[in-house]
């Protein structure tokens, strides 16, 4: 989904960039830091991103975010079918079928 623009300059992919998942041009060096511990929706889009222009490989998009490969196809599977919102980590209760939260509260 995302468009890719190159600067061509030369034959290496460092010139290359994206149109990120904000609409703004993105770069390698635009993609979150390998030590990131706080996954909020723009990383993880900006990560898929990434991978589906081909500024990082799956491979290592897994290995420099101790990522799955289930876990990243997850994020692309989730903006596929909700867009970027679909990567809103959310209380897994909340999606548990037959009761809803004010019901089990009230229950205790």
């Amino acid at each position: 989904m995302a468009l890719i623009e190159l600067d061509i300059g030369d034959d290496s992919a460092a010139g290359a960039s994206v149109i990120g998942p904000e609409g703004r041009p993105m770069t390698e060096d635009d993609l979150p830091p390998p030590d990131t511990k706080r996954w909020v929706m723009r990383r993880k889009a900006e990560v898929v991103a990434g991978v589906r222009s081909g500024l990082i490989s799956l491979e290592e998009a897994c290995r420099r975010y101790t990522l799955s490969v289930e876990e990243f196809l997850s994020w692309q599977r989730l903006i596929d079918s909700h867009g970027m919102r679909g990567l809103r980590a959310t209380r897994l209760q909340d999606y548990r079928p037959g009761q809803s939260v004010r019901d089990r509260v009230g229950a205790d």
